[in-house]
């Protein structure tokens, strides 16, 4: 089945769009390649909604394999009719084919089974036609070694009849549709469990619609349960769920209605009800798992593209108190030349000499830049630093270390510094995390960065598919260096992965530096596909042609080179003279393949070749007047940092160690949907402190406009 039109119209885009980017996958093409370099083919589609395409089709994809196996399936039970198997190839909904195929599900011992066995199933057909006024007397024809008397006639037939009632596509669409519209999710804290549940407890008698219910309110109860702190169902009111479905079977007033009827009883509670709520169990899940996933993505991107210092000359600073400060000085390549150990902090308090150290080497090393990590100790190396007195050029800077101490540890650390230990390392990854935050950032798994909420809670698979892919796109928006980048940086480029960078990375060591992105061709195993995939988002600097510094793909060069030709000029005369390219007419270079699309992304590089889409750094420094959270007092205004956004506000660090937090209600003066429409990552804000609660650790807050 083609799944291009059920797609478009689901994402509300055109068929052929829809149908070009599928067809660009199925052929290798990467999701940033795609969204880059083949605008005219899906209508300039951004990222994400590549990535929206590229999931339902994996969707339908799986769906298609179901179908295969539930045909099958029913085929060999020789029930396969041309009417079912019309509806199972003609369904897009998992869900359905599911009830079709649930009849036909080969089952364990159930109660229904028994009675089938037993001999009872001509009495539950009996039963279901309604007719039959003395149904003790007719159960008693059913009596045998099995069924000792007409009570247990009855109730077999009552298993048989609750069996075909949760069968019925009717009456399960009815229930979902009470699920859908009326559920509840309820939480309650499990008996005896109150002190140590003490963090959940605004759930320990929680009650929401679940239509309504935001997605971390949701987690925090699933987490709660997982945890065996709660119990949590999700119900709709049963009494008005049974009357939904009592008219699809039951006819009348006679003793076999009403023995009908208490099979559906039976059948709600036993059979319907658990399975419909397990389907909402998961399906609500899943949805919150998305949402929580999706504001993961968005804050890791924004991380991922904070601005960069640059090649400059850093010095970074791992605090501490007892084991001291680490610090490293690096060149503007972001190499390691120095460390030592300083213990300007308690107990030992050498604040001289680490003093006369700091300034040694801020001169030694010709150091433009210091880096102090936000954890232990932090605020009092800052002020430790800032009354060193240096020269008014060396900007002082304090970056979040989440996910350091595991870059240290890591195997990547290692590699890169084999003789040094772990505090070494981190405080080098502390300084590089100024220097460019993408280059550093990558090397760590992204669940460890620190800017999500309930990432161990949500689908794995599903959050690391998420953060991997928004790692390739962040990065490949920047571009890389192709004679500087990292193997780890490399490995996220369009087109490459592990192995094709660590040959580039070979090639490199042994050939020297690349002179031309047509080199690459001569990397082991870099075939035509991934040199197509790859080469736009490579750049080499200082190459022979200036091109090769741009987002301009070799496949355009011949027309960057047709429009220097035209003008009776240079390609780097094109670059540098905005008059000459103000003569172009676009519309005269466009092709069956190229249009004002690509022609237009063309001219915005020669305008600006080799330049960084990311902002660029300014300093924040945090009210010297607090330390700890007992320094902060209500209603005074300090400057902050926000370093998380979630989905019911954002959290923002004033210097204390522990991040007070924004709630939406809080973000603006007017009605907000959504914190990330207000606040950023790694924004300076001003906050008033609303409340402050010591014994917890939370600060409540609220943004200055």
């Amino acid at each position: 089945m083609q799944f291009s039109s059920i797609i478009a119209k689901n994402l509300n885009l055109q068929e052929r769009q829809v149908a070009n980017t599928i067809k660009l996958l199925s052929d290798g093409a990467t999701i940033p390649f795609i969204s880059r370099y083949r605008k005219e083919m899906t209508g300039e589609l951004n990222e994400l909604e590549i990535q929206e395409i590229q999931t339902q089709y994996e969707k339908f994809t799986e769906l298609e394999k179901r179908k295969e196996f539930v045909l099958a399936n029913i085929e060999e039970q020789g029930k396969l009719t041309p009417e079912i198997r019309k509806r199972i190839i003609d369904s897009t909904d998992l869900r359905e084919i599911e009830d079709i195929y649930l009849p036909f599900k080969p089952k364990r011992k159930t109660k229904a089974e028994e009675a089938r066995k037993n001999g009872l199933e001509p009495l539950a057909k009996i039963l279901m036609k309604q007719n039959e006024r003395d149904v003790e007397s007719r159960a008693q024809q059913f009596i045998n070694d099995s069924v000792p008397d007409a009570k247990a006639a009855l109730q077999g037939a009552r298993d048989i009849i609750a069996e075909w009632v949760s069968e019925h596509e009717a009456a399960r669409n009815r229930i979902r549709s009470e699920f859908a519209h009326n559920a509840v999710i309820q939480s309650k804290v499990v008996k005896n469990k109150e002190s140590e549940a003490e963090k959940y407890k605004d759930y320990f008698d929680a009650k929401e619609s679940l239509r309504k219910i935001s997605s971390h309110r949701l987690l925090a109860m699933r987490r709660g349960e997982s945890e065996r702190f709660l119990r949590v169902n999700i119900s709709p009111d049963d009494e008005h769920a049974l009357e939904r479905i009592y008219p699809l079977f039951v006819r009348g007033n006679t003793e076999a209605s009403q023995q009908v009827q208490q099979a559906i009883d039976d059948s709600y509670k036993r059979l319907i009800k658990p399975s419909i709520e397990n389907e909402f169990a998961a399906q609500s899940k899943e949805k919150a798992d998305d949402e929580a996933i999706r504001v993961f993505a968005d804050n890791l991107r924004q991380l991922l593209l904070a601005p960069p210092l640059g090649e400059k000359r850093v010095m970074g600073i791992d605090p501490g108190f007892r084991t001291g400060c680490k610090v490293v000085c690096l060149d503007a390549q972001g190499n390691l030349l120095h460390h030592e150990a300083i213990y300007p902090n308690p107990p030992q308090n050498q604040t001289l000499q680490a003093m006369d150290s700091i300034f040694k080497l801020t001169q030694k090393y010709n150091i433009e830049a210091i880096s102090i990590g936000n954890g232990t100790a932090s605020r009092e190396t800052e002020s430790f630093i800032r009354n060193c007195k240096l020269p008014n050029n060396i900007q002082i800077f304090v970056v979040s270390e989440n996910g350091a101490s595991i870059y240290s540890a890591s195997a990547i650390a290692r590699e890169e510094f084999p003789n040094e230990d772990v505090t070494v390392r981190g405080a080098v990854s502390i300084a590089r995390r100024l220097m460019d935050p993408l280059a550093e950032l990558v090397k760590i798994d992204a669940k460890s960065i620190g800017v999500g909420q309930y990432q161990h809670d949500v689908d794995q698979t599903k959050l690391k598919k998420a953060l991997d892919q928004t790692v390739i796109n962040s990065v490949n928006l920047v571009g890389v260096n192709l004679n500087t980048a990292s193997k780890h940086l490399l490995t996220y480029v369009s087109g490459l992965g592990p192995q094709l960078a660590q040959n580039i990375v070979d090639y490199r060591a042994e050939n020297g530096a690349f002179s031309s992105r047509k080199e690459l061709q001569k990397v082991p195993r870099l075939g035509a596909k991934a040199y197509e995939q790859c080469a736009g988002f490579l750049r080499i600097p200082d190459a022979k042609n200036p091109l090769d510094n741009t987002a301009v793909h070799p496949e355009s060069y011949p027309i960057v080179e047709k429009m220097a030709k035209d003008l009776r000029c240079t390609i780097s005369d094109l670059i540098s003279n905005k008059e000459l390219r103000k003569q172009l007419n676009l519309s005269a270079y466009t092709t069956s393949t190229i249009g004002l699309p690509t022609l237009r992304d063309i001219m915005s590089e020669l305008e600006k070749p080799g330049r960084d889409c990311r902002e660029t750094i300014t300093e924040f420094a945090f009210d010297p007047t607090i330390q700890t959270i007992d320094d902060v007092k209500i209603g005074a205004v300090y400057p902050g940092i926000v370093t998380n956004i979630t989905n019911f506000g954002a959290f923002v660090d004033i210097g204390v160690h522990d991040n007070g937090l924004v709630h939406i209600s809080q973000m603006a003066n007017r009605f907000i949907s959504n914190p990330a429409d207000v606040v950023s990552l790694h924004q300076h804000v001003a906050v008033k402190v609303l409340d402050v609660d010591t014994a917890r650790k939370r600060i409540a807050l609220q943004i200055v406009e």
